[in-house]
């Protein structure tokens, strides 16, 4: 008789899975490359697209080494015109909203008054500069125009979305302390580059980016009369604390004062008075700091994933159980057939007689 009739449906399945594992693998799909998107758009609130007169002029070394740190990813420049009025938008993308807020801190002068354009803007005559999602724009207006602020409005809507995590702002500049705060001179700084770049004093060795560290600086006090702030976020208190220590030691020439709060380190930049009391504002909070990319998730997704959970882990175990099954199985059944034996044992007319009969 024929091998296979003697094979139980165990060793059949090792068998098919084994040809199936000799046969070639199937073409793969072609690779889907994914196009950054479009920037600017052709028009927004009136305002059309028009061919540039002039190449928009390179970023200097020194600037682009700070966009690099932030995560640029796309520099973007484009002319736009409305009857008899011009408008040169320079539109820069970065890889979440981290490096935005830090550009757009980096291009704020600190003659801009704030303007409610986009995440957050700031305005200084006919110059605007407004960040949204990971997107920083800066617009100046060739003539004044009497729908400025709504047609960059516009223009913000229209701007590429970061969903996810890469859309959440830091938080470390919501730890600075409202009162007697300049916002048009807040910094935020994540490598060596952009921290000196914004007028930063410390080492860049004592303050250790290395350690993917945090830096925002503000001023505070009345125009002339103003001190420095400066904040520190470290992954965990115990490097703050290290770091305070390496901050202690430095010469008391520096006429710094600083203190500690789990992971923050805040440090006066003068002999104020008051410093002692502007530090003791600074208070980490371990809440704000929790993220939730994806949003508030309702009770039945939540089970649904449990429920998709369990079935997934049930049917792992299920095939582990019957290839183990198969593979061991099948394995017996084969040696009995080469050592000339049925299939099964079942089969097997194997008993004790005692004889008994007279």
């Amino acid at each position: 008789m024929h091998l296979f009739r003697f094979l139980p449906l165990p060793a059949l399945l090792f068998t098919a899975l084994a040809a199936a594992a000799l046969e070639p693998p199937p073409q793969s799909a072609p690779v889907m490359i994914s196009l950054p998107p479009v920037l600017l758009p052709q028009s927004f609130a009136g305002w059309n697209l028009r061919p540039a007169k002039d190449a928009p002029r390179p970023p200097s070394p020194q600037e682009l080494a700070v966009l690099e740190e932030y995560g640029l990813a796309q520099d973007k420049s484009a002319m736009y015109s409305k009857g008899a009025g011009d408008l040169i938008v320079r539109a820069l993308r970065f890889k979440d909203a981290t490096g935005a807020y830090g550009a757009f801190t980096f291009f704020r002068q600190p003659a801009m008054h704030a303007e409610k354009i986009g995440r957050e803007g700031a305005q200084s005559g006919d110059r605007y500069l407004f960040w949204s999602g990971a997107t920083v724009v800066d617009a100046p207006f060739a003539h004044p125009a009497p729908d400025e602020k709504s047609a960059l409005a516009a223009l913000a809507a229209q701007l590429p979305a970061a969903g996810g995590a890469a859309g959440i702002p830091p938080s470390l500049p919501h730890y600075l302390p409202a009162a007697q705060l300049d916002p048009a001179t807040v910094k935020y700084a994540i490598g060596p580059a952009a921290y000196a770049a914004t007028g930063g004093k410390l080492p860049a060795t004592v303050i250790d980016f290395g350690q993917d560290t945090e830096v925002v600086t503000a001023q505070y006090g009345p125009a002339g009369a103003q001190t420095v702030l400066t904040l520190l976020l470290y992954p965990t208190p115990q490097i703050a604390g290290a770091h305070l220590k390496a901050i202690d030691a430095l010469p008391q020439s520096a006429g710094l004062t600083a203190a500690r709060s789990g992971p923050l380190v805040a440090i006066v930049s003068s002999n104020l008075q008051n410093a002692k009391q502007l530090l003791s504002q600074v208070k980490f909070n371990d809440y704000v700091t929790i993220n939730h990319p994806e949003g508030y998730v309702p009770e039945t997704v939540k089970l649904y994933r449990l429920l998709f959970g369990i079935t997934m882990l049930t049917v792992i175990l299920a095939c582990a159980a019957l290839i183990l099954g198969v593979f061991f199985g099948g394995g017996r059944a084969i040696i009995r057939v080469l050592r000339g034996k049925p299939v099964s044992a079942v089969s097997e007319e194997e008993f004790i007689s005692l004889h008994l009969s007279g």
